[in-house]
C-alpha cells in the first residue's frame, strides 16, 4: 500500500504497537491520547509467549525482559490447600514461558521504540467522535480546551476496553462484567518470588491472586508483584464509604491464604487499592472501509485467561502484516478478519466460560471446577490443550 496517514486513537499496548508497525512501513502515523503525559500507572499483566513472539519480531524481546518477571506456570489452590490447577508452560517446550510486567514498563518499551520512528503524537487531545466516508476519516477532537477536526486516510480506534468510540451497528454485545476485583503493586517479598502466578480460591466467590510484575521504569531496582482480590463490581463502592472495615477484609484474605501476610503488611487504609473492572465486548466485525478497531477496545473480555495484553499484540501484528500485504482497506480488512476472526472468537468465548469458575456465587461450577480441573492436568493431551490456551497459541478447541 502506498503512504497513508493514519491516526490511531489511544496510546496502550495496541495503539503503541500498531504506531509503530506502521511507522516503520513508512506510512504517516497520528498517536492521539487523551492523557497528557504517559504516565507510570495500572496493574501488572501476563505476557505470553505468542505476544513476547510479536515483541521478538519487533527487536523489544531483551528490554523487554528487563523489566518484567519469569512466570513459568499458572498455579491455583483451594482455600485448604489443595491444588486445582498447575499450567506449566513447559507442557509446550522446555524453552517458553509467560512474562509478569507492569503496563507502565510494557508502555515505556514500545514508546521508546516509537520515539525512533517518524510520527506526530497529539496529548491532551480527548476524541469524541469518529467520520469515514469513501475517501478520508475524520477525527472530531478537543484538545486544549478547542475544538478540532482532523482527516486522515485511515483511523485506528485503540482507546481501551470502555471506549465510546465503538460504532453501534458494528456491536453485537458490550456490558460491564458484574465481577471485578481491587488490585494494589506491592514490593515483592520472599514468599511469592517463584517465577509463578499464584492464585488461592474459595469456592468461587473469593479470589485472590498474586503476579510477579518486574519493575517500574522509575524504579528499576524494587521488584514488584501485583495483588488482586476479586468482587462483585456491586461492591466495590463499600470500600469508599468512612466506616468500611479494612481490618475486617485483612483478616478474611488472611483466613483464605496465611501466606499474605508479609505482602499485605503495608496495607493500611482501603485508598490504596484500587478497583478493576472489565467489559465483555462482542463485535460483528473490527474494520472495515477506513476504520478499525484493534485490542480491547475490539474485544473486552474478562483477565482469567490472561490474554488482554496478548491479543493486542497480536491484533497489532496482523494490521501491520494487512496494510503491507493489501492495495486497499477492503483488502486490509479482509486480510484481517481471516487472520484474527478465528483467534478472538475462540478466546472470547473460553473467556466467557471460565469466568464463572472463578469469579461467581454458584457452588455447582466451583464444584465441578475443583473436580475436572485436576483430572485435566493428569491427561497429557488435556493438559497440553490447556497450556497452549494459556499459551495465546489456540483459535478453536480442536486447533
Amino acid at each position: 500500500m502506498q503512504p497513508q496517514s493514519i491516526a490511531i486513537i489511544g496510546a496502550g499496548t495496541a495503539g503503541l504497537t500498531t504506531a509503530a508497525l506502521l511507522a516503520e512501513q513508512g506510512h504517516h502515523v497520528t498517536l492521539i491520547e487523551r492523557a497528557e503525559t504517559l504516565a507510570p500507572v495500572g496493574a501488572g499483566l501476563l505476557l505470553q509467549p505468542t505476544g513476547l513472539a510479536v515483541l521478538k519480531e519487533m527487536g523489544l524481546h531483551q528490554p523487554m525482559l528487563e523489566y518484567g518477571a519469569r512466570v513459568d506456570a499458572l498455579v491455583g489452590h483451594t482455600r485448604d490447600g489443595r491444588r486445582i490447577m498447575n499450567t506449566a508452560y513447559r507442557s509446550l517446550d522446555d524453552h517458553s514461558h509467560g512474562l509478569g510486567i507492569h503496563r507502565a514498563s510494557l508502555c515505556h518499551v514500545l514508546d521508546q521504540h516509537l520515539q525512533t520512528l517518524p510520527h506526530t503524537r497529539l496529548m491532551s487531545c480527548t476524541v469524541s467522535a469518529v467520520d469515514t466516508a469513501d475517501n478520508q476519516a475524520t477525527v472530531i477532537a478537543e484538545k486544549a480546551g478547542e475544538p478540532c477536526r482532523l482527516s486522515f486516510d485511515a483511523v485506528m480506534i485503540a482507546n481501551g476496553s470502555h471506549s465510546r468510540l465503538r460504532p453501534a451497528a458494528w456491536t453485537r454485545y458490550d456490558r460491564l462484567y458484574p465481577w471485578g476485583a481491587m488490585w494494589a503493586i506491592q514490593p515483592m517479598v520472599d514468599s511469592f518470588a517463584a517465577p509463578l502466578l499464584q492464585q488461592r480460591y474459595h469456592r468461587a466467590s473469593q479470589m485472590v491472586g498474586i503476579l510477579p510484575t518486574g519493575c517500574r521504569p522509575d524504579q528499576p531496582a524494587q521488584p514488584l508483584a501485583s495483588f488482586f482480590w476479586s468482587l462483585p463490581v456491586a461492591q466495590m463502592r463499600h470500600w469508599q464509604r468512612a466506616d468500611f472495615d479494612f481490618p475486617g477484609w485483612r483478616n478474611q484474605a488472611l483466613q483464605l491464604w496465611p501466606q499474605l501476610e508479609t505482602l499485605l503488611a503495608p496495607l493500611t487504609h482501603p485508598n490504596q487499592l484500587l478497583p478493576a473492572t472489565y467489559r465483555d465486548v462482542i463485535m460483528h466485525h473490527w474494520g472495515e472501509n477506513r476504520l478499525g478497531i484493534i485490542g480491547d477496545a475490539a474485544h473486552a473480555m474478562s483477565p482469567q485467561l490472561g490474554q488482554g495484553a496478548n491479543m493486542a499484540l497480536l491484533d497489532a501484528r496482523a494490521i501491520g502484516l494487512a496494510v503491507a500485504a493489501s492495495d486497499t482497506w477492503p483488502q486490509v480488512w479482509d486480510y484481517y478478519h481471516r487472520q484474527r476472526e478465528p483467534q478472538i472468537r475462540f478466546y472470547q468465548r473460553m473467556s466467557r466460560w471460565l469466568t464463572p469458575a472463578f469469579q461467581s456465587h454458584s457452588r455447582t461450577v466451583s464444584s465441578g471446577r475443583d473436580l475436572f480441573f485436576p483430572i485435566m492436568e493428569r491427561v497429557p493431551w488435556l493438559r497440553m490443550q490447556m497450556a497452549k490456551t494459556v499459551a495465546g497459541l489456540k483459535s478453536g478447541l480442536l486447533s
